[in-house]
């Protein structure tokens, strides 16, 4: 009874609050605003991340919210008052000049001639043709390296690895609490990919280092022969008779495809929280009463888990990177454009990027070889530049400029910075150098982001908010509402930013090789009972989360992070290396030695070892 009566006197005040901003202080204010800002504007330094304000909301006090932010009071009175809260109106006291950049794709600059330099091919056998570390004991993940181990020296095939996981699927959807991080399996395709793969290996004629590989894909992305539901209850009501891009690659590749991962509804949310019955909330494995991050909630959480040692998620506000970092595996979102987003649900045109998660990074350098690529079937990258791993196996890191705005930096949690600068200085013994530099306008990269991909999603989803809402989510409810007070003229003025910041960062990787930020600037949050029930809202929180994020998927460029320690509750912490636009290489090479960092990885509270 306490929360819908908390939540109508909240309501209630915000009645009051907007209708004083609205008809005391508007004019006022933006007028100031715009005055101050009319003429060329001159980047200045970003300053301290602004907090934003909303309170957690989950049950009743959920549902009324979302109730009360569908109707006239809640369009006109509450939900401007949250956007002026959150500084989402910010766009409009600004004058920018700029030209919009609607799609954030940039040509490929001229590259240094590398035509001695080891081709990819060559890159990935030495990757996996390395020893493992013996200097480290304890646990390791079980990579692409091990599988590949097994299958070549005859110890397991294929086929017999296939069915382990059938047999730890089961268990996962039998645990208490379940997993749930693969929603959708099918035991006879899987038997079906394994055993043509053993029968490859016993032939000796494999397809590439992927064969015989368990894979997931996000159930964002169409796979054959399931449901292209998207973490929703209504959409794919028949099975798919189309891959995407990606997962045709992946079958291309001899990978064995072992099901569809959860995710949270419609990419609307970073935590994983989808309660609907065809979903249910994916568990950290790391701690099951903690989320695994989202919206690729089930891939990061498949991979920590052990079932598999790659996943493919989208990256739309960090939606690979947040989950692989509160999973404590690798994550990289590629360049816009770089990896084909052909059959996958287009939510944000603008602001979606595809990329692994993976045990390592050179996993993730793997996968990215085979992935990446322009697709005639996909309208952006198709004039990307080939990719490459140049570099990636230097013995150190010599000759590179590491960026870091620390300012931006150290706005985390003290255990996050501790141990990213840490991170940093481990870099830096490798001969890296670290350069100071401003990442200026990121308030107005945060809001402009939020703009960008909340209309582009609003528009996609408008048939189905008006036909399917009350099958969505509460929180996919409350976000949509959110998304509606956003006009053209935002949209336009947030898309002249764009152009802003990528103007920065084309200056700024003018000087630094790659940028360094945390990750999240927290560790994986806590579940609540209520959660299970009804989801939950927490604007604060997702804001918050992205903070680190945004920036590549406003701009388009690449971003990889690497898990680097823990908390003292046992929960991961990464680090984010981001490079200019179609640099993926220098992100895989600075990954790489990121990697050695952390002296031990813990074994997660629940793990699969599927080579057992």
């Amino acid at each position: 009874m306490a929360p819908p009566l908390l939540l109508l006197l909240f309501s209630l005040l915000f009645a009051a609050a907007a209708a004083y901003l609205c008809c005391g202080r508007r004019h006022t204010g933006s007028a100031a605003a715009v005055l101050h800002r009319r003429g060329p504007r001159q980047a200045g330094p970003s300053g301290p991340p602004r907090d934003t304000w909303a309170p957690r909301l989950c049950g009743a006090g959920l549902r009324l919210f979302v109730h009360v932010a569908n109707t006239a009071f809640g369009q006109i009175c509450l939900l401007p008052f949250l956007v002026r809260m959150n500084n989402f109106s910010l766009m409009r006291s600004l004058d920018i000049h700029e030209d919009p950049t609607f799609i954030p794709e940039v040509a490929a600059g001229v590259t240094e001639d590398k035509s001695e330099a080891k081709s990819p091919s060559d890159v990935i056998k030495q990757l996996t043709d390395a020893r493992s570390d013996s200097a480290r004991s304890g646990f390791s993940f079980k990579g692409i390296k091990d599988y590949l181990e097994c299958y070549r020296s005859g110890k397991l095939t294929p086929s017999q690895v296939a069915k382990n996981i059938i047999a730890m699927l089961e268990d996962c959807d039998k645990s208490t609490p379940p997993l749930r991080a693969i929603v959708q399996w099918d035991q006879e395709q899987i038997m079906l990919m394994a055993e043509a793969s053993t029968t490859r290996y016993r032939n000796k004629c494999t397809l590439s280092c992927l064969d015989g590989i368990p894979v997931c894909l996000k159930e964002e992305f169409k796979v054959v022969p399931y449901h292209h539901r998207a973490g929703t209850v209504y959409l794919g009501t028949q099975p798919e008779t189309e891959d995407a891009t990606v997962a045709k690659k992946l079958r291309e590749a001899g990978a064995i495809i072992i099901g569809v991962a959860n995710m949270h509804e419609l990419g609307t949310g970073t935590t994983g929280c989808n309660p609907n019955r065809y979903h249910k909330i994916p568990r950290n494995p790391y701690n099951p009463n903690h989320f695994p991050g989202g919206s690729s909630s089930g891939s990061a959480a498949a991979v920590a888990a052990g079932l598999c040692p790659v996943a493919i998620g989208t990256d739309g506000g960090g939606s690979v990177r947040i989950p692989a970092s509160f999973c404590g595996v690798v994550g990289l979102k590629g360049t816009f454009g770089r990896i084909s987003c052909h059959g996958c649900l287009p939510l944000s045109y603008s602001t979606v990027s595809a990329g692994p998660i993976c045990t390592s990074v050179a996993d993730a350098a793997i996968v990215y070889s085979i992935l990446a690529g322009p697709d005639l079937l996909y309208p952006y990258g198709l004039k990307q530049p080939k990719a490459t791993l140049s570099d990636m196996c230097a013995p150190d890191l010599k000759g590179l400029k590491l960026g870091v705005d620390w300012t931006f930096f150290k706005a985390c949690d003290a255990e996050v910075l501790s141990a990213c600068e840490k991170a940093v200085k481990h870099l830096q013994s490798l001969g890296a150098s670290v350069v100071e530099v401003s990442l200026p306008e990121m308030e107005e990269a945060r809001v402009a982001h939020v703009i960008c991909i909340l209309s582009e999603m609003r528009d996609f989803l408008q048939p189905d908010f008006n036909k399917h809402f009350h099958e969505m989510n509460l929180e996919t409810r409350a976000s949509l509402a959110l998304a509606s007070q956003f006009t053209a003229l935002d949209y336009i003025k947030a898309n002249r930013q764009r152009t802003r910041n990528m103007r920065f960062l084309q200056e700024i990787f003018g000087t630094v090789n790659c940028i360094l930020t945390p990750a999240v600037p927290c560790t994986a949050p806590r579940i609540h009972e209520s959660d299970l029930l009804t989801g939950s809202s927490d604007m604060s929180f997702t804001v918050r989360s992205m903070r680190f994020m945004q920036l590549g998927n406003f701009t388009g460029i690449p971003g990889l992070v690497v898990p680097i320690g823990y908390s003292t509750a046992g929960l991961p912490i990464n680090l984010q290396v981001m490079a200019k636009w179609w640099d993926e290489a220098v992100l895989l090479r600075i990954g790489l030695k990121l990697e050695e960092f952390r002296d031990q990885t813990r074994k997660p509270s629940i793990y699969y070892d599927i080579l057992a």
